[in-house]
């Protein structure tokens, strides 16, 4: 394969997390909350990459000959309870800010490497921290907002997801497993369902719309776990994880285009200047020097 087609799958799998948010928002307006939802996106989610390793027999392995522990952990602390808290997130708050706040993953993750590492930020990653916060007041349009009007719940499970997701990806980085990337991906999400199901009891797909619960659980899980999993597993190998880095923060712009056609939210030019600069410093923490 070829890197320019890599490239090309990193930002599908980018692009696909994007339209995520906007999709989950056009299901709360069916009347669905999220407690139907999340459990219905992981669970088909879940399926969806078990029945991608049934026809990849290259991912045919013995899943507990690998770090199957640390990387249910992971699944549970960093998939499971992200998509709680995001999808939480988008039901307080608009799809826009939603994603906004996620992004915050970006400084937090650099502050988590350090801590663990007990180093201090380079000067890259202080650049970048500074750019990212101030992008973000840019982009929820801070000067402009009534903050009255958004739910303090909202944000607070919005910067959660964006901890949770810090937590994936520096975890994940730090496992080392040679099992295929597909079972790395299905032993992360099998891990989290009981998890998930102790939260919102499985019994929410046994009413009258428990088939219309099941058809966004399929297009969610399809966005939200396939398209990105399989995207990811190809593309970055070939092009590395700085690049990929990069090419992946078109999920933002992708997040607030599609919410501004899809479910009709309002972005200005002073939000589109936050957004930037948010996309600026995720490019420049990407600089080891």
């Amino acid at each position: 394969m070829g890197r320019w087609l890599a490239m090309v799958l990193v930002i599908i799998g980018a692009s696909s997390y994007g339209l995520l948010s906007s999709f989950i928002k056009m299901a709360y307006d069916q009347g669905f909350t999220e407690g139907q939802i999340t459990p219905a996106q992981m669970t088909m989610g879940t399926l969806f990459v078990w029945m991608l390793i049934l026809f990849h027999k290259k991912s045919w392995v013995n899943p507990f000959k690998g770090p199957w522990i640390k990387l249910g952990l992971i699944g549970i602390f960093g998939l499971a309870l992200t998509t709680v808290f995001f999808n939480i997130a988008l039901k307080e708050l608009n799809a826009s800010l939603s994603i906004i706040l996620l992004f915050q993953f970006t400084w937090m993750t650099i502050a988590m490497d350090c801590i663990v590492k007990r180093r201090l930020p380079r000067k890259a990653e202080s650049i970048a921290i500074v750019l990212i916060l101030v992008g973000t007041l840019l982009a929820v349009d801070v000067f402009e907002t009534n903050w009255e009007q958004f739910s303090l719940l909202g944000i607070l499970y919005g910067l959660l997801s964006a901890l949770t997701y810090s937590i994936f990806l520096f975890f994940t980085g730090q496992v080392v497993s040679k099992l295929p990337p597909l079972m790395n991906s299905a032993i992360m999400l099998t891990a989290a369902m009981p998890v998930m199901y102790i939260l919102y009891p499985p019994t929410v797909f046994v009413h009258e719309n428990g088939s219309t619960l099941l058809l966004w659980g399929l297009l969610l899980g399809f966005l939200g776990q396939v398209v990105p999993t399989v995207s990811f597993n190809i593309g970055i190998p070939r092009i590395g994880s700085t690049l990929a880095a990069m090419l992946g923060s078109v999920e933002l712009p992708v997040a607030v285009i599609a919410a501004y056609l899809l479910i009709g939210e309002p972005v200005n030019g002073l939000q589109w200047l936050g957004m930037g600069l948010i996309i600026g410093g995720i490019i420049i923490s990407e600089n080891k020097s």
